[in-house]
């Protein structure tokens, strides 16, 4: 039987599209999820495996990079064509029960491109005014290696945003407390209706066993649990871009700060994936032609060490060339859980990496992590 929701779902809807530019009436999340990773970043790996229904428009939609764009004239042979996951609308059993029961609802699997601890999430519903869901739920699990579709279905899952009510044309942002590993989730809509983006802020957590078996490697690296902790400037582009997999393919794929006016400098602080014996750093500037940073200074500290705030020099000040990858071989390995870029006086870095292998205490300290995220 159909049954009443306990609030009124007509607050939560957006005014018709009133013209001119279709963000200007964007209802934006109040959390701040700056300096987090989106976990589930398709240019990372993460993909959404299966849907119940993606009638009106794909699944895929959900994890694409750019914000969803809106064309009032865009129409299909199946009706409005969204940049969403766009299901159709729900019926019920007959005339005398038109309306679908209260728990009907539509789902999507995600795949994780990093698992990891989450931290919040973000259903985006930009330019689905009428046609959102009505409240959305979000499970999660964590199942080993490359599961199929009925292999999730039959997973056990653990709900980490309880059914909530959503806005049209909003960021609906959620904050989550369970500090587990996931790999996978599952996006419920209910009862039926579109979601224009999904994104899912967290920490990863790398599997040790997969990095002792690689032994060398970019402990900076995102996918191998490297983090920013801080950074001087967001101004353009994010640092979390200088660890990404791979070379930057533009220019904001990578890091750039603002123009300095000042006698300061620019900076950014990673925590590495564990403690680790380093060897070899390259930094890069592609594409970075006429911003790229003029000197850059690498430095370290260990926290694990005598002196644990302590930062030493890894790199001297050393002059960069626009748009050119940087190769530095240590002349001995340096001990270190942080690394730190420094930047003269200002501009963009694209990649660094940071090559070398974990420590014994790396090792524990990672395993130990590990496990605790297993539960």
């Amino acid at each position: 039987m159909s049954q009443t929701p306990p609030f009124d779902p007509r607050a939560y809807n957006a005014q018709p599209y009133p013209g001119g530019d279709p963000y200007g009436d964007f209802r934006r999340t109040e959390l701040d999820f700056s300096g987090l990773v989106d976990l589930a970043d398709r240019r990372l790996g993460a993909g959404v495996v299966a849907a119940n229904d993606e009638f009106f428009a794909e699944r895929e939609n959900l994890l694409r990079t750019e914000p969803a764009v809106f064309d009032p004239h865009h129409f299909g042979h199946k009706g409005k064509v969204m940049d969403g996951w766009e299901t159709r609308r729900r019926r019920g059993v007959s005339a005398e029960q038109p309306h679908p029961t209260a728990e009907d609802h539509d789902w999507a699997l995600v795949r994780l491109a990093l698992p990891g601890v989450i931290r919040g999430l973000v259903v985006d519903t930009a330019h689905f005014r009428g046609n959102h869901p009505t409240e959305i739920g979000v499970e999660a699990t964590h199942v080993a290696g490359t599961p199929t579709t009925e292999e999730l279905l039959a997973a056990e899952w653990t709900e980490i945003v309880p059914r909530t009510p959503v806005y049209g044309h909003a960021e609906n942002g959620f904050e989550v407390d369970l500090r587990h590993r996931w790999t996978h989730l599952r996006l419920k809509q209910f009862p039926d209706g579109g979601v224009a983006r999904l994104r899912v802020y967290g920490e990863p957590v790398a599997d040790p066993d997969w990095l002792a078996a690689l032994g060398s490697f970019d402990v900076a690296a995102l996918v191998n649990g490297g983090t920013v902790e801080d950074a001087s400037d967001r101004f353009y582009s994010s640092p979390e871009n200088i660890i990404q997999p791979g070379r930057s393919h533009k220019m904001d794929d990578g890091w750039e700060n603002r123009r300095r006016r000042d006698t300061g400098n620019d900076w950014v602080r990673f925590r590495l994936t564990a403690q680790a014996s380093v060897r070899a750093i390259e930094l890069d500037t592609a594409y970075l032609k006429g911003n790229s940073a003029g000197w850059v200074t690498v430095l370290g500290r260990d926290a694990h060490s005598d002196s644990p705030e302590e930062w030493f020099e890894i790199v001297g000040r050393t002059g960069l060339q626009p748009d050119s990858a940087h190769r530095f071989v240590l002349d001995a390995p340096v001990t270190v859980t942080h690394v730190r870029t420094d930047v003269f006086p200002d501009g963009g870095i694209a990649r660094l990496n940071v090559y070398g292998s974990l420590t014994g205490t790396g090792t524990a300290e990672l395993r130990s992590r590990w496990a605790a995220a297993r539960g």
